[in-house]
C-alpha cells in the first residue's frame, strides 16, 4: 500500500491543506484517510484535503511525501485522475 501526500501549501479556510492520493485504488484511499481520522467529507473527487496540523499523522502513518507535480503524475498514470469540469 503506497499513499502520497504533498506539502501542506494549499490556502483555504484559514489554514493551510495537502491533498492525500492513493495510486491503486479509491478503497484504499478511503480506508487509509478513516485509519489517520479524516473524515468522508474530507473527500474530493480524487483525493482528500488534509489540514497542515494532520500533515505529520499522515506521513508517520506511511504516506509518502512528494511535490504536487508528482501526486497528479502519479493518479493520472494510475488512472485515478478525476479533474473538475468531468464526470466523476
Amino acid at each position: 500500500m503506497t499513499l502520497y501526500i504533498d506539502p501542506p501549501t494549499w490556502p483555504g479556510h484559514g489554514r493551510m491543506w495537502s491533498h492525500l492520493v492513493s495510486d491503486v485504488s479509491f478503497e484504499e484511499l478511503h480506508a487509509f484517510a478513516a485509519a489517520i481520522g479524516c473524515p468522508p467529507r474530507a473527500f474530493e473527487r480524487d483525493h482528500y484535503d488534509v489540514p497542515d496540523v494532520r500533515y505529520a499523522d499522515a506521513v508517520a502513518a506511511g504516506a509518502v511525501e512528494v511535490g504536487s507535480k508528482e501526486l497528479v503524475r502519479r493518479i493520472t498514470a494510475a488512472g485515478l485522475r478525476r479533474p473538475k469540469g468531468r464526470p466523476a
